[in-house]
């Protein structure tokens, strides 16, 4: 597996975040996506969009998951997803409960370690679609969903899991919002803060008398967020609680099948000490790639033609190629790389 190279002028793990997020991208290989209401409650659904091969049946298959406040939208989702068709996969970019314009579709909120829904979507695919081997892949907040999914179906899985990627991911929730809460962090706390508040108020307009929205004035940190409303709405008894039953860390020990985690070590708010951690570290089924630069979600190199070159997305669908459908001829060829721990 080939090391990242960033551009020249993005060796700072700021300023690679910023222009990942920031920058405009096209997809013109992605045909549009069939949009997919799939119910995970009996109040509850949430929305896929889904790129089918034209026989769908016994295709491999990328399950991707956004991160915090993004949805299906998000460009290294859709980025993923033409990759994966590219190679003659299906593609399906799950939005989490309330995202990607969703908030009238379940009274509730989603939560970091909400791993049922993504289960029941995968239950959904298998039954409806037939489809084959699912690759998973997840960012930031998706990662810890995807990690912690994988462990949790453990060895005998009920839905065909054969290879994941985590992408920047949060797998220590307390210890990622302790480092997003430090001073030089200041622009994305308070952009996220923003959002999840801008979220809630869309929320209590969807659903009249669910959500007391008193305590949002005085709301400015991701934790007293959780705290007021994350954790007692989902039956935490707060934001510690939370967080230590909702991260994948906790769990990682029970990961069965081949899992791939790309970090940086200039990621503003994911520390990489957090993967350190025993249960990472003693699974032989995790490898652990801690770039020296990419920083949150990013990952942006230059490509021989000059263009923009999304390692991470690239480096998980070639991990995934090499673990779920090694014999799958792909669309575009693209060289196989080897696996390095």
């Amino acid at each position: 597996m080939n090391p990242f190279t960033p551009k020249r002028w993005l060796s700072n793990g700021h300023a690679m975040t910023v222009y990942a997020w920031a920058r405009d991208r096209q997809f013109p290989e992605l045909p549009g996506p069939e949009a997919r209401l799939i119910a995970v409650s009996d109040d509850s659904k949430v929305l896929a969009h889904c790129y089918w091969q034209p026989q769908r049946a016994g295709r491999p298959t990328l399950v991707a998951l956004h991160g915090l406040e993004g949805s299906s939208a998000s460009h290294y989702m859709r980025g993923l997803a033409e990759l994966a068709f590219q190679r003659g996969w299906n593609a399906v970019l799950l939005n989490q409960r309330n995202c990607g314009g969703t908030e009238h579709l379940t009274p509730a909120l989603y939560h970091s370690g909400l791993t049922g829904d993504p289960h029941i979507v995968l239950q959904s695919l298998v039954r409806t679609d037939r489809i084959g081997p699912v690759g998973l892949v997840g960012y930031s907040l998706g990662g810890n969903l995807a990690i912690k999914l994988a462990g949790e179906l453990g060895a005998a899985p009920d839905v065909p899991v054969a290879g994941v990627v985590a992408v920047s991911p949060t797998i220590d929730l307390d210890t990622c919002v302790r480092a997003i809460d430090r001073h030089r962090n200041v622009v994305y706390h308070f952009n996220f803060v923003r959002n999840l508040k801008a979220r809630l108020r869309r929320k209590a307009t969807a659903w009249p008398g669910k959500f007391d929205l008193t305590p949002l004035g005085r709301i400015w940190t991701i934790r007293s967020f959780d705290e007021a409303y994350t954790a007692p709405l989902h039956g935490f008894k707060g934001a510690s609680d939370y967080y230590y039953r909702a991260s994948a860390l906790r769990i990682a020990a029970s990961v069965k099948v081949p899992l791939l985690i790309l970090t940086a070590a200039d990621d503003p708010f994911v520390p990489p000490s957090q993967f350190e951690d025993p249960a990472i570290k003693n699974n032989p089924n995790i490898t652990v790639r801690v770039e020296r630069h990419g920083g949150h979600c990013g990952f942006v190199g230059k490509s021989d033609d000059g263009k923009d070159l999304y390692w991470a997305e690239t480096t998980a669908i070639e991990f995934l190629a090499g673990v779920v459908s090694p014999q799958t001829p792909s669309r575009t060829p693209a060289p196989s790389l080897p696996l390095r721990v």
